[in-house]
């Protein structure tokens, strides 16, 4: 007979990395569905060639180290996936084919696979191409299709913008909720995102701590400095940052309380950037400056082991 021993503690559970993964992905649906809905064959491309490139990156890198092949476990998906929601929807096609590269190989792989990356993959890799080509990644088109009555864009085709948070009071509440704005293919419809946060919290995917406290600080923030809260966090990529990103089960804190540190640390480096800062929206350096801390958060949260002594100096 053989038996298998290893240190305690013993955890028994049924979520496996691929049901996890699967989850997201059902969450996502709704904000996927708005987007394509909302900017046509253009977000359908730029998805699926995102997603391929991640699998494919993958695959073939995995294939040429040698390693177990571990695409069906669904995170390239998710990632590839991501990246392209985090995208304009008229971006051209290498974008998020190099994009999702990126993600996969520099920030996943190379760290040594799934949950052994210290920053989130799709946000590293948006954070590269904005760098690198900002032009392609911050010139946005009003959707093809619009949800409900707005006012102000019924028969306008398309307006290229490349700073569309500066211009966010001159949307309404309903087209700042429903999605007619210009923006990336999931930030947009900001119903479809809530509807994928009440999945994830009621299947225990992930915990509200880190999207309540995202949320609630910037709301807070910006309402002491003066600003619309509701505008504020209904603007840019605050809500899908919150949901999607920041939740990144392998950069965020492991304990509640460090969540909470996490995500209310989100929420400041967001209106720091927004106040302060020579560029309009800051969801994506917000979440990896704390990627690069949550180690920090961890060591001074950590709960303290049951018969631990305390050392003296």
């Amino acid at each position: 007979m053989n038996l298998r021993v290893s240190v305690g503690p013993h955890l028994l559970s049924r979520e496996t990395t691929q049901s996890m993964m699967l989850n997201v992905l059902i969450a996502l649906i709704p904000t996927t569905a708005a987007g394509i809905y909302l900017f046509g064959a253009g977000a359908v491309w730029v998805l699926a060639v995102s997603v391929i490139a991640a699998v494919l990156g993958e695959f073939v890198w995995q294939k040429l180290m040698k390693k177990p092949i571990q695409v069906g476990d669904l995170s390239a998906v998710v990632t590839g996936l991501i990246l392209g929601l985090n995208m304009p929807a008229n971006v051209p096609l290498w974008v998020p084919a190099l994009g999702s590269i990126f993600a996969i190989i520099l920030v996943k792989q190379l760290f040594g696979g799934m949950g052994h990356n210290f920053m989130n993959p799709a946000m590293f890799a948006r954070a590269v191409l904005l760098a690198s080509w900002p032009v392609h990644m911050t010139s946005y088109i009003l959707p093809q299709r619009l949800l409900g009555t707005s006012t102000a864009q019924i028969g306008v085709d398309t307006v290229a913008s490349a700073t569309p948070l500066l211009a966010a009071n001159q949307w309404t509440l309903s087209d700042l909720f429903l999605g007619n704005i210009p923006g990336t293919i999931g930030e947009v419809c900001k119903v479809a995102i809530l509807i994928g946060l009440l999945y994830l919290v009621f299947t225990k995917t992930v915990t509200w701590q880190i999207p309540v406290f995202f949320i609630g600080t910037v709301a807070l923030l910006t309402w002491l400095l003066g600003s619309d809260p509701l505008t504020a966090v209904l603007s840019g990529g605050v809500l899908f940052g919150a949901v999607f990103m920041a939740t990144d089960f392998a950069t965020n804190p492991m304990y509640k309380i460090g969540q909470c540190i996490f995500g209310f640390f989100c929420g400041l480096v967001v209106v720091a950037i927004r106040e302060w800062g020579g560029y309009p929206e800051g969801v994506t350096y917000a979440i990896l400056f704390s990627n690069a801390v949550t180690p920090l958060i961890d060591r001074y949260t950590k709960r303290r082991v049951y018969g631990e002594v305390k050392q003296h100096a």
